[in-house]
């Protein structure tokens, strides 16, 4: 059997816990620094269809139709006819270019048409166009280019389907795409979901992205939908694909309905196991946009992540509140996702709403679990060979150990903490020396928290009666002790002495009557000491 060298002799008699029966007292104490450790499910808002859903769905043989069906319950597929949508790809620009690499055309506000070579034009406010020598003339705002046969048109080197109009107003440009709507689709389908995937997933996606485009087209503005996640990523013809643009085709002018109105067909990347209702995230109520079981979509990298482990110092940054964070609790929804996230911080408890928990963090869904790490410390040192009850949270961690160092560099583990249903703990200890502590998980660790320990000492008179002595526990032999007498309302050095090698000292004070107290100096791993007031005579 290997024998313990005597640092680890040493590292064991001080951090060596009590028997859980133990009743060590709870001091007054000091809130440590918390720790926080988010894991989360799912990316995206969790509302509709998950992409990966219908990924597992579809390699489970489901048709794109049993798809939409699970994920907009209550709705049934209908056509549309045919139309265009005007696509806003740049406004607020000081200067674009529209090009073909082929001859194409514009007509401007006054009616006025323009007959252009293959190649680029650039365009600023007010807007001009090359004359047939190649001197720019005014044009009429809005300008409306049209591609040549067999051509497509690039804006800033992008090429989109359709035309390209653009209105000039205030020194600044505007640009938007005027498209077939399946044209637009694929340009989209291709930017929403990989092209490798199962044809019945990319088709579901497809009649998703068509009934959602329907139903959000934008109103009041000069152009029907964003090219951006306003609406739907809309990358044109650079991000078509064969296979997305195969799936569009095959749906052609297929929508998702209820009661005979086009659905708004939210969709996401991943749900995490369940979808979330539309009045859990929006706070309004959509008859096909409920919360449902979703355990297809275990093949997404997010359908579980984490942990990220924040300082309480970093949350507060981040979220912009005031005052030192001590807990953060989370407040679900039934779909699991948290509403709100209720912060508790040395001036108050503040609200802190999901959506902007989300975007100050990064996180990839609200679906997210939020486990605390802290340690309090006492206020006031524990005395030599006293117990004393460490508290503090642990709560939503798994099995939490309380560690212990004398040094700051190495860790022992004394013990695992008792955790009430709230999350918080309780561990007594007996520190033989001053000792830093620790909550540790396997995810993180709460900021180690220093426990003072003071010796014991005893001040008595002594049978010479011009002196005091005392004892010290343990014995900090050369360790400095000061003899104080009270004098009105302030305390006097009358002597001065230290502790011998049995851990005892003497000091001779003069007359010995009046109120004394000795101090002994902090020092060899241990806080000062100040004796209880010893009284001597009448």
């Amino acid at each position: 059997m290997r024998q313990l060298t005597p640092l680890c002799v040493l590292l064991a008699v001080l951090v060596l816990p009590l028997p859980a029966a133990s009743q060590a007292p709870t001091p007054a104490t000091v809130p440590g620094e918390a720790v926080f450790v988010l894991t989360g499910r799912g990316y995206g808002h969790g509302v509709g269809m998950s992409q990966y859903g219908a990924y597992g769905l579809a390699r489970e043989g489901r048709t794109y139709g049993e798809i939409l069906s699970y994920y907009y319950p209550g709705t049934r597929l209908g056509k549309v006819p045919r139309r265009e949508v005007r696509v806003l790809l740049a406004e607020g620009r000081r200067a674009v270019t529209i090009g073909s690499t082929k001859p194409f055309g514009a007509l401007d506000g006054s009616g006025a048409v323009s007959r252009l070579p293959a190649g680029t034009v650039a365009l600023r406010s007010p807007l001009a166009l090359p004359d047939e020598s190649g001197e720019p003339q005014a044009a009429a705002s809005a300008l409306v280019f049209r591609p040549g046969s067999g051509g497509v048109l690039a804006v800033d080197g992008k090429p989109y389907r359709g035309r390209i109009e653009v209105t000039a107003r205030g020194g600044f440009l505007r640009v938007v795409n005027v498209v077939g709507l399946e044209a637009y689709l694929q340009g989209v389908v291709a930017g929403e979901m990989p092209h490798s995937w199962p044809l019945e997933a990319l088709k579901a996606q497809a009649v998703a992205a068509r009934s959602y485009a329907l139903a959000s087209l934008v109103q009041g503005k000069p152009f029907d939908l964003y090219a951006d996640v306003r609406s739907q990523v809309y990358l044109g013809v650079g991000g078509e694909r064969p296979e997305t643009t195969q799936a569009v085709r095959a749906t052609a002018g297929q929508v998702v309905l209820y009661e005979g109105t086009v659905a708004t067909t939210m969709y996401h990347s991943t749900s995490g196991g369940r979808t979330a209702s539309a009045a859990d995230v929006y706070g309004r109520a959509v008859p096909y946009l409920v919360s449902r079981p979703d355990p297809w979509d275990k093949a997404s990298p997010y359908h579980r992540w984490g942990p990220l482990v924040l300082a309480a110092r970093e949350l507060q940054a981040k979220l912009g509140i005031e005052g030192r964070v001590l807990d953060v609790t989370g407040v679900p929804t039934p779909s699991g996702r948290l509403r709100s996230l209720l912060v508790e911080t040395s001036a108050g408890t503040t609200t802190v709403p999901s959506a902007l928990l989300r975007s100050a963090l990064g996180l990839r869904s609200t679906w997210v679990t939020i486990g605390v790490l802290r340690l309090d410390r006492p206020a006031t040192p524990v005395t030599y060979g006293s117990t004393v009850r460490l508290s503090g949270l642990a709560r939503g961690v798994e099995s939490p150990v309380v560690q212990a160092s004398t040094n700051a560099s190495t860790w022992t583990p004394v013990g695992a903490p008792s955790v009430d249903a709230s999350g918080a703990v309780s561990f007594a200890v007996k520190p033989l020396r001053t000792t830093r502590y620790r909550v540790q998980t396997s995810a993180a660790a709460s900021p180690a928290q220093l426990v003072s320990v003071a010796p014991r000492v005893e001040l008595r008179p002594s049978e010479d009666p011009t002196a005091l002595e005392g004892s010290v526990k343990p014995r900090l032999a050369g360790a400095a002790v000061a003899i104080e007498r009270r004098s009105g309302s302030q305390w006097v050095v009358v002597a001065e002495t230290s502790v011998d090698a049995s851990g005892g000292f003497r000091a001779t004070v003069g007359s010995v009557r009046g109120a004394f107290r000795a101090k002994v100096a902090p020092g060899q791993g241990y806080a000062e000491a100040v004796t209880p007031v010893l009284t001597v005579g009448p």
